[in-house]
């Protein structure tokens, strides 16, 4: 194809995608395109329309910040020409006089019985005469200052309908890009477009300029409109919810709590029971074998500051709690995470729940911790495992679905078998990602400590929460580093590597 056949192909798809004014953007498109990076080109019918011209051009991610942006300039303006500007001043000053009023009554009373306490009423009374004064000259002030927030909004109006001008056809060629590789992208000039963007305009000018400037003629707008009654049936549904759950999984959350304390009890036998020079000594060596001589030295030293400062006893309690709520988060995430990575549909179920723990702030989920397995350690391990399980399964999913399919065809023709292909193909090539998953749970569930120590569990966190009771910054620093030092020596285990 020559390079005039190309041009003219060219301006045939600008008049297509354009629609009326293509002479206008076909040239805007071939001196925007003639050179990389960015070209000044100003479109004075953007300028005109503002974000009705973007909303009819289909670029709703510029209309909407023009849109906020232009929103702030018109609310000045009404604000300025309707609003009742010193309202808050007012009613600041109203409330300022009634108190005053009430002062220079027991002021005088106190003068004719000759009161002791004349002398402090007086100082009241003067604090609050110049409080008034103070607020009835802002009122005066906030009433006078109209010209000035017209002015401020003409001013952001014109600067953003200068920059609308300026970005326009970058814009919308930009979008012209994307329309020649996408059909299904807007194209045109659509008035139902335009239609629709000054509906949206209109009513966010409108509603917040009357919220602001006059918010008595709506109060709608100032309040949500609900009913105490909704929130109270609501909360004592749920109460009564979960009253019947406890019942009626009474022994369900008793094995719970009983199979969790058991894994507990034979982890801090195995930590706090054995002497500090074998647990030293074999974390060192697991440092050494897993990420070399530096993981080493810095997993002795660390663990030698637990020590000396006095936290060996609950710092291996704080690790005992963190193995506990690990070990179930990885041995029930790995599994499951390989069941999504292999049927999407159960993965589309399993997602919204992962979103909902992750997302959930972690004193909130306590109180249904706290109502099943009761305080202590095991509701901790349970508070735990919620909060940091998630990782782990997304980590295990991606990595599944990042394994090459050829890789996965080669083996399948060689005559592997599913569970072959599974040990010996999918899990050796995602292990890295799993293992990033892996040490996320790690360093999430390290993150509960202090959280945990709310609810009864021992540790570290129990050190750093008195510290924030009684305002002792050197407890709550040398604590706080403390768990930092168990964080950086599971992280450097877990995914150091040796080298040399």
């Amino acid at each position: 194809m020559t390079a005039d056949a190309a041009s003219a192909r060219v301006e045939a798809l600008v008049d297509e995608f354009v629609g009326p004014g293509a002479a206008y953007y076909r040239k805007q498109f071939a001196r925007l395109g003639a050179a990389p990076g960015f070209r000044l080109s100003f479109n004075p019918f953007a300028a005109l329309g503002g974000p009705v011209w973007f909303a009819s051009r289909g670029l709703w991610n510029w209309f909407l910040p023009f849109l906020l942006v232009e929103a702030f300039g018109w609310v000045q303006i009404i604000i300025g020409l309707f609003g009742d500007r010193g309202r808050e001043q007012r009613e600041r000053a109203e409330s300022i006089l009634r108190t005053l009023k009430g002062r220079r009554e027991q002021l005088q009373e106190a003068i004719a019985g000759a009161s002791p306490s004349v002398e402090s009423l007086q100082r009241a009374v003067n604090s609050l005469e110049r409080a008034l004064a103070d607020a009835t000259s802002q009122a005066q002030q906030a009433s006078q200052s109209g010209l000035a927030l017209v002015l401020l909004g003409v001013a952001v109006l014109v600067a953003v309908r200068l920059v609308q001008g300026a970005l326009a056809n970058s814009a919308l060629e930009r979008h012209f890009t994307r329309w020649r590789s996408d059909r299904s992208v807007a194209a045109g000039r659509s008035w139902m477009r335009a239609t629709a963007g000054t509906v949206l305009m209109l009513l966010v000018v409108g509603l917040t300029g009357t919220r602001f400037a006059r918010p008595e003629l709506l109060p709608l707008l100032v309040d949500f409109p609900t009913r105490r009654s909704i929130r109270v049936d609501s909360a004592d549904w749920i109460k009564g919810w979960f009253e019947w759950a406890k019942r009626a999984g009474e022994g369900v959350f008793g094995s719970i709590t009983l199979g969790v304390r058991r894994l507990l009890d034979g982890l801090e036998v195995l930590f706090v029971g054995t002497p500090w020079p074998v647990v030293m000594g074999v974390v060192g060596l697991l440092g050494w074998l897993c990420g070399g001589i530096r993981v080493a030295l810095f997993t002795l030293a660390a663990l030698a500051y637990l020590g000396l400062f006095g936290f060996w006893e609950k710092a291996m309690t704080t690790i005992s709690l963190l193995g506990a709520a690990a070990l179930v988060s990885i041995s029930l995430g790995i599994p499951l995470g390989i069941l999504c990575a292999r049927h999407p549909r159960l993965f589309a179920v399993v997602r919204p729940v992962l979103d909902f723990m992750q997302s959930m702030p972690s004193f909130v989920y306590l109180i249904p911790v706290v109502a099943f397995f009761g305080a202590g350690k095991p509701a901790a391990i349970v508070a735990t495992l919620i909060f940091g399980s998630p990782p782990v399964v997304r980590m295990t999913v991606l990595g599944l679905q990042q394994v090459p399919p050829a890789v996965r065809e080669a083996a399948m023709a060689f005559g592997a078998t599913p569970m072959y292909l599974l040990m010996k193909v999918d899990l050796p090539l995602a292990s890295r990602t799993i293992m990033a998953g892996v040490n996320q749970t790690i360093l999430l569930s390290l993150a509960m400590v202090v959280v945990a120590s709310l609810i009864g569990a021992k540790g570290l966190g129990e050190d750093v929460l008195e510290a924030l009771q009684y305002a002792s910054e050197g407890q709550g620093i040398l604590a706080g580093l403390a768990i930092l030092f168990c964080a950086l020596i599971l992280d450097r285990i877990v995914q150091g590597q040796r080298k040399g």
